[in-house]
């Protein structure tokens, strides 16, 4: 049985144990963009975004991008901002989502979106 096959059973099950029909209409491909959405949404970085689904055309990247503006559009782009000075707290920040910004006055800043 392949992977296919598998997601279609366990959608129609769903849908019938929800009696929700409209998840019938979600296919393998939905996934892929609501994926590369996050990830736009995450990182605002379109080129990974393009990368990371295999996306050959920009244009197919810039949908998810316009669609991420709408989902999250009432959202600021604030962060969470750590600074350290010692480089053995670097991985411990980084396990949990931050990412190096910059480093000013012997200090390295790293940010995550709230």
């Amino acid at each position: 049985m392949t992977r296919g096959t598998v997601y279609y059973m366990l959608r129609k099950k769903l849908a019938r144990k929800l009696v929700n029909p409209r998840l019938l209409d979600i296919g393998l491909h939905t996934f892929r963009h609501w994926k590369a959405t996050a990830l736009y949404h995450e990182m605002k970085n379109p080129i990974l975004v393009k990368e990371f689904p295999g996306h050959r055309s920009q244009d197919t990247t810039l949908l998810c991008i316009q669609l991420e503006r709408h989902l999250y559009k009432e959202e600021l782009d604030t962060f969470a901002v750590m600074a350290v000075r010692n480089a053995d707290e670097i991985p411990a920040l980084i396990e949990v989502g931050f990412e190096y910004h910059c480093e000013k006055d012997g200090l390295m800043f790293f940010r995550k979106r709230k």
